[in-house]
């Protein structure tokens, strides 16, 4: 099977981006006509496997015949929606598509996707759910009916692979750029050495694959998070359970508040890393996943530059207002001397 290549993506993707969901606020209500498409679809099955806190659904959606198993999901954090775009973009092109990509993921895979683990707080555009609880920090108490039934599907499922679906704050950059980290990887650490485990060499596999194509597409966007082990953390505990879980941070590319480009450019990532899985004949390459930079603390949005007094920075404090996310500007305080910005704005006294 040969590679994926930037100019394929790019072409087959109009075909296949979702237009009926945009921006930021990603809800179950946003996602009803997309979810009308796979009543009777012939490749793609969902179900409701579950119900929120406050008792909204939690769909499955499913497709493929083949051994290597896959469990995505995405939204946690119910503020955090790239991913949702970028799985139903995913949908789209095993559902039109008649590659030999699509093809060799079909019959080499069967593919279990959560979009939306988190609906109450992607209702009310919040981290956290219904009761306050992180549910990426509910691995271990697993106090949340949204992180029992997550865990249930791990369970019953036994992947072979996972991938975990986030977005990442406007604050990082790729180290050793001037560029923001539009996309971070990870591949969790197990135990707080951060020792080289089999399922985390497998797991850097599956990401050097990814970035081999990234790099073709946003070249010095992509960055690595860091690999410091949190003992409540969802990856890092399905990780250490056994199942290889590969981390996606979607993060800020330049004028793209909206994270529409950051869709594309995670749906091209999932495919790669999930066209990879149905291919690879082992996971035993992992060394260039250290060769990918660490992500770095260095951005903030808005800088506001003077001639004759103290530039002041500012960061964006998203707000769900009247149905529409507000980026509220809040002042930095610390020191900006050593910063990077994603605008700037030039004020003659």
């Amino acid at each position: 099977m040969r590679t994926l290549e930037s100019s394929y993506i790019l072409s087959i993707y109009n075909q296949v981006k979702e237009t009926s969901i945009s921006g930021r606020w990603i809800t179950l209500n946003h996602l009803k006509r997309v979810f009308s498409k796979y009543d009777s679809n012939e490749v793609i099955a969902y179900n409701e496997i579950g119900k929120s806190e406050e008792n909204r659904p939690i769909h499955q959606f499913s497709f493929g015949n083949g051994k290597r198993k896959i469990l995505i999901w995405t939204q946690m954090h119910g503020n955090e929606s790239t991913g949702t775009k970028a799985v139903f973009d995913l949908l789209n092109y095993m559902t039109i598509a008649k590659d030999e990509f699509s093809t060799s993921i079909f019959n080499n895979c069967t593919i279990k996707i959560i979009p939306i683990v988190n609906p109450d707080g992607a209702e009310y555009y919040t981290r956290v759910n219904a009761n306050s609880i992180d549910l990426n920090r509910d691995a271990v108490d697993r106090s949340a009916k949204e992180s029992q039934l997550l865990r249930a599907q791990l369970d019953e499922f036994q992947p072979d692979f996972c991938f975990n679906l986030h977005d990442q704050r406007t604050i990082f950059g790729v180290e050793g750029t001037l560029n923001p980290a539009t996309l971070s990887f990870l591949a969790p650490s197990e135990e707080i050495t951060r020792k080289l485990t089999e399922g985390r060499k497998r797991t850097m596999n599956v990401i050097v694959a990814m970035n081999k194509l990234m790099q073709t597409i946003i070249p010095n966007h992509i960055g690595r998070y860091t690999d410091e082990f949190y003992p409540t953390a969802t990856g890092d505990n399905f990780q250490k359970l056994g199942y290889p879980t590969v981390l996606i941070e979607s993060g800020h590319y330049p004028e793209d508040y909206e994270r529409e480009e950051s869709r594309f450019f995670t749906f091209s990532a999932l495919i790669q890393g999930i066209a990879h899985i149905a291919s690879a004949e082992n996971f035993d390459e992992f060394e260039e996943y250290f060769t990918i930079p660490d992500n770095s603390k260095n951005f903030r949005d808005l800088l506001h530059k003077y001639s004759n007094r103290q530039n002041e920075a500012f960061q964006y404090e998203e707000i769900l207002e009247n149905n529409k996310i507000n980026f509220i500007p809040k002042k930095v305080t610390d020191d900006i001397s050593a910063l990077f910005f994603h605008k700037e704005i030039v004020f003659e006294d």
